[in-house]
């Protein structure tokens, strides 16, 4: 299923960011970072995701530490993650294992703290779309994960996930296939589902997309993951 966004994006307007981190030397880092990019506002920074949220009800991203005052917040994520909300992890723990749960919990995307501003600001345009966008740690990741039990998707199935992977919407899927938009929802259900049954949920289109790389099914140049969007068009609900 598509993500059902708190508030939808307005390119009349730039994307509003709540960044809830216990570093202030970090929320003034990445402040100044995404000030570099005029289709990036920052709405609202704390240290607890509930009062940033409050300040910023509708913000388009939250740019969540995974760590908080001493433990892992990984809970937090999944609860926001229930409402809709286009969450990115910054985070300094990117073993493997820490990074998918953090997709599996919901995260729109993971981006590791050791990573630059390009990157900061491309993982940030693309969730506020619902694009994907693969930075170098969270490939890692995906590239080296051992779990088995690889489900069989069909020729079909592959196509559509890799056109939605690349695309923003399923419409435009069902354009470029030439099929209904049904039948591409059809399509990544069925998807979904095969991981399911293999014990290896992808409820969020990031952790479907993970899934699919970790499995060889999507590869990461396939979907641009490393090209900056800094230069790109504002991004289109």
């Amino acid at each position: 299923m598509d993500a059902d966004p708190v508030a939808a994006v307005n390119p009349q307007r730039p994307v509003g960011v709540a960044i809830v981190d216990d570093h202030p030397v970090v929320i003034d880092g990445v402040r100044a970072w995404l000030a570099t990019e005029p289709r990036l506002a920052v709405v609202a920074t704390g240290d607890d995701p509930d009062e940033v949220l409050r300040k910023a009800p509708h913000a388009d991203v939250v740019l969540l530490d995974l760590r908080l005052h001493g433990r892992m917040a990984l809970d937090r994520l999944v609860g926001l993650g229930a409402t809709g909300r286009r969450v990115v992890v910054y985070s300094e723990h990117t073993d493997p294992a820490t990074m998918l749960a953090a997709l599996d919990a919901g995260a729109a995307a993971f981006l590791a703290k050791h990573e630059g501003r390009e990157h900061c600001v491309a993982t940030v345009l693309a969730a506020a779309s619902d694009r994907p966008y693969v930075p170098p740690a969270l490939a890692g990741a995906m590239l080296g994960d051992p779990r088995p039990d690889r489900p069989a998707l069909s020729d079909k199935e592959r196509e559509a996930l890799l056109l939605w992977f690349q695309s923003m919407s399923k419409a435009s899927v069902a354009r470029r296939m030439r099929i209904s938009e049904h039948t591409v929802k059809q399509y990544v259900d069925r998807a979904r589902i095969k991981y399911t049954r293999a014990g290896r949920p992808a409820a969020t289109k990031a952790a479907l997309l993970a899934r699919a790389i970790e499995d060889g099914l999507v590869r990461p140049e396939e979907i641009g993951t490393y090209r900056s969007e800094a230069s790109s068009n504002r991004p289109t609900p």
